[in-house]
């Protein structure tokens, strides 16, 4: 059996980020937030993630704009527009240990998730990096992820799961999703997996040469 983390990116989403609450509130699950800078601009979005720091979860950095992963950003002053300007909005929200999660682009894995500037800055400004092992891509098919998600926590013994409380179709499947787990024999834990967190307060815990752009961006 798994022990499984369940992690949200994207929001919050007003018409969608309460519900995923209640759903986890009533399991007693914990989770992790990654949140958008941009979102929290607007005062219903940030009073969610008021609401998730609140009652437990774990609130990180997803980018100002999730348009295009900082490997392949070619402006110069991405890593500020990025990453330290979602972490000012995020101010007294944000986790000790400084999470960001970067864009992934269909969660995939590369050189296109950081740039050498984003890597230099998440050390010097003591950031832990969430990546992920489990994408059941709940915003292609918003009705069948969970037997996609079930099938890939089935073949992990540590799996830390993507899904996006910005779906209203996928996110009415959470609770079946968490007691299928359940069911199954799987733990759910909100720690994330080792081989899932490159750099941990700033410290490099592995090799981050796969995910770092060799040049440019």
């Amino acid at each position: 059996m798994a022990e499984v983390t369940l992690s949200f990116d994207n929001g919050p989403e007003p018409q969608v980020t309460g519900g995923v609450l209640d759903v986890l509130a009533r399991r007693a699950v914990k989770a992790s937030f990654f949140v958008l800078g941009s979102r929290l601009e607007a005062g219903a979005a940030r009073r969610l993630a008021e609401r998730a720091r609140a009652e437990g979860h774990w609130i990180g950095n997803h980018s100002w704009s999730h348009q295009v992963p900082l490997g392949e950003d070619a402006r110069p002053d991405a890593v500020e527009r990025e990453i330290a300007a979602t972490e000012r909005a995020l101010g007294g929200l944000a986790d000790a240990r400084r999470l960001f999660r970067p864009f992934g682009g269909g969660g995939k894995i590369g050189h296109h998730l950081l740039s050498a500037a984003a890597r230099d800055y998440l050390i010097a400004n003591r950031h832990t990096c969430v990546l992920w092992n489990c994408v059941p891509e709940d915003w292609i098919d918003q009705e069948g992820w969970v037997e996609r998600a079930l099938d890939q926590v089935a073949a992990s013994p540590r799996a830390l799961v993507v899904l996006h409380d910005i779906l209203p179709v996928a996110m009415s499947h959470l609770d079946r999703f968490i007691g299928a787990l359940l069911d199954a024999g799987h733990r759910i834990v909100q720690d994330y997996p080792q081989q899932c967190v490159p750099i941990e307060r700033g410290r490099v815990t592995a090799d981050l040469s796969g995910f770092v752009a060799e040049s440019g961006g």
